[in-house]
């Protein structure tokens, strides 16, 4: 009996969430054949991705933001308040997009929404071929790459983007160290119709158990107001909560955000995941590179994940633009681009929220006041402030191409055509 006849591919996308077929889309816009195989999930209760400026116009940028835009809803400004019952108490805090001449910070839209979106373009994608299914197994070496199929086919690549998420076998495989800790944390994840109006404002509640917060999302026939909400809380808290009927659950929501918001009822299922995070040593190996939860991952605190996952992809194709992928020696050179570009943000981001979640925990009175001084004292001083709300959507450095902001396209006038 002769052997199946492998398929081939110039990128293999290893995972087929946001990230995965993000990264798809990316690089078939290179003109480069691809294969994303994994799992399409579209069934995550409750939870939603907070798309900032940059993100956008990455997704504008690939023509793949017009089908999901009508699902979204802008995020014009965010609203901090201090809920921990702290000595040391700040005043609300509101942030507003126009601050840095932005509409909007960004966009809102159900995961499940967003996914279900691109992996229908995938579908209809000529470069790309979608595989739902699972990959378990993977050689490296350094005249090409391949996977093993569930099903025992093989995928010949030049090259692998490893985007399966925490339990990544492909970085296994590269012999990529990952460390990882954990929170004593769940997050409760449920989207929320409401009696009053979010004015297109995200709400976050700062408590012990961790951030409780309030995002935007598309009104619909029947619930003109709904928000998306992510709770940290205690592991046993969490499971009290999910043991609670849904008018009991949505009762206690509505104490929990102060009445800010009416009278409250649920709108789908309830998630539940527990916090911890990830960090790896490296995000590149022999004709691969990390991306997204692959490379690290952290508390749903500041909407940071997939937009950092987005910048993620972006940068790997700038640092692979014109590299012919039959030559090991250049994608060597490409890559060492990439971990470079990608070890201040990605440190920046997993540092910097692990700061403040912790410091939500800890009860101490020292940690209570240098959490309040550093809210207050960039909040007050306006150039600070514009440079942290410019930090977090579109941070500072080297822009990639597909997050750039394209000019306006003029069209001449009668006179000059």
């Amino acid at each position: 009996m002769s052997e199946t006849i492998p398929h081939q591919c110039d990128v293999l996308v290893a995972g087929a969430g946001a990230a995965g077929l993000a990264a798809a889309h990316a690089f078939a816009a290179q003109g480069r054949k691809v294969i994303v195989v994994g799992k399409v999930e579209t069934h995550l209760a409750g939870r939603t991705v907070a798309l900032f400026e940059g993100s956008l116009r990455f997704f504008r940028a690939l023509k793949l933001w017009k089908a999901c835009e009508k699902h979204a809803s802008p995020m014009e400004g965010i609203r901090l308040i201090d809920d921990t019952g702290s000595i040391f108490p700040t005043q609300p805090k509101e942030f507003r997009a126009r601050e840095i001449d932005l509409d909007a910070f960004g966009q809102n839209i159900e995961n499940n929404v967003l996914v279900a979106e691109l992996a229908e373009a995938a579908r209809k994608h000529p470069r790309i071929t979608l595989i739902e299914g699972l990959l378990d197994g993977f050689e490296l070496n350094y005249s090409g790459a391949r996977a093993r199929l569930g099903t025992g086919e093989w995928i010949d690549a030049k090259f692998i983007v490893a985007g399966e998420g925490r339990n990544s076998q492909a970085r296994q495989v590269a012999g990529i160290t990952v460390k990882t800790w954990t929170y004593p944390q769940v997050a409760l994840t449920v989207l929320l119709k409401h009696e009053k109006p979010h004015h297109n404002i995200s709400t976050e509640w700062h408590k012990r158990s961790g951030p409780f917060t309030f995002v935007p999302l598309q009104g619909r026939e029947g619930a003109p107001h709904r928000s998306s909400m992510v709770w940290l809380v205690a592991p046993r808290e969490a499971v009290r909560l999910q043991a609670l009927a849904p008018e009991e659950l949505a009762s206690e929501i509505q104490d929990q955000s102060h009445d800010r918001f009416g009278h409250i009822e649920l709108d789908g299922p309830v998630g539940a995941f527990p916090m911890g995070a990830l960090k790896t040593d490296k995000v590149t190996g022999l004709r691969l590179a990390l991306i997204g939860e692959s490379a690290h991952l952290f508390p749903p605190i500041g909407a940071q994940g997939l937009n950092l996952t987005l910048r993620d992809i972006a940068s790997l194709v700038d640092c692979l633009e014109n590299v012919d992928l039959d030559e090991a020696d250049l994608i060597s050179r490409a890559l060492a681009s990439y971990e470079r570009d990608r070890a201040r943000d990605i440190g920046f981001r997993v540092n910097g929220i692990d700061v403040l979640n912790r410091s939500l925990l800890i009860h101490a009175l020292p940690v209570d006041f240098a959490r309040a001084f550093a809210l207050n004292f960039f909040s007050a001083f306006g150039p600070l402030r514009r440079a942290l709300m410019r930090e977090g959507v579109t941070p500072h450095g080297p822009t990639p191409k597909l997050m750039r902001q394209r000019p306006p396209v003029r069209r001449p006038t009668p006179a000059q055509s």
